[in-house]
């Protein structure tokens, strides 16, 4: 499922189709949590275990793991087996970037805010 981008790519728009739609918005619903955003972050830059979030984040394992497969089932993160414990790490380098840009984007607004 692409993106249709034909001319309108020229003007810095493009047009997708309502099951995309429909799946962006459940990805963005899924990050507009903020543990689940929490988590995403946790893991953006290098692999975390379940137990080592919990700690970090001041929540259960078990409500780590629950978002844990949301979030997996989402492909928003990938999980590493190292023997019995599991890592899980944001794998993909569109939402690597994606959350990159958008810390940077409320940092600037919070930056201006503050030289106001």
């Amino acid at each position: 499922m692409r993106a249709d981008r034909g001319n309108d790519a020229m003007r810095g728009r493009f047009r997708i189709g309502d099951d995309l739609v429909v799946e962006l918005a459940e990805t963005f619903r899924l990050m507009s949590d903020p543990t689940r955003l929490k988590i995403i972050l946790a893991c953006r830059d290098a692999p975390a275990a379940v137990n080592e979030m919990a700690e970090k984040l001041g929540i259960s394992p078990s409500l780590v793991s629950h978002h844990l497969r949301l979030l997996r089932a989402a492909r928003l993160l990938q999980a590493d087996r190292r023997g019995r414990q599991v890592f899980y790490v944001v794998g993909d380098e569109h939402i690597r970037s994606m959350l990159a840009d958008m810390v940077d984007h409320i940092s600037e607004e919070e930056a201006a805010k503050g030289e106001a």
